[in-house]
């Protein structure tokens, strides 16, 4: 598993509304157009794939996937608090 960061910038509301659904059912919610995603290398390939079949030849703005190495995951720091909804989703998670 990795974890990549994906983040967005387009103006269409109707396509960034698509974007933010399909993100929604791969990670987790950190800003407004800011993601983060635990996948396998299966899913990454996945969701690009969704991604670049819903955005098409996009020439008003793009996604960018920054994968977050193992030593680097650790070292991720927040300033603040992570918001109820975001520790919700969290919780629900089950490794066994």
């Amino acid at each position: 598993m990795s974890v990549y960061v994906v983040s967005y910038d387009i103006s269409s509301d109707r396509l960034r509304a698509k974007v933010a659904k399909t993100l929604e059912g791969y990670g987790m919610r950190m800003q407004y157009s800011v993601f983060e995603c635990r996948l396998s290398e299966k899913k990454y390939k996945e969701l690009y794939a969704a991604l670049l079949n819903i955005t098409g030849d996009m020439e008003d703005g793009s996604i960018r996937f920054y994968n977050i190495c193992g030593n680097c995951e650790g070292k991720i720091r927040t300033i603040g608090q992570i918001t109820a909804k975001k520790t919700e989703i969290a919780e629900k998670i089950i490794v066994i």
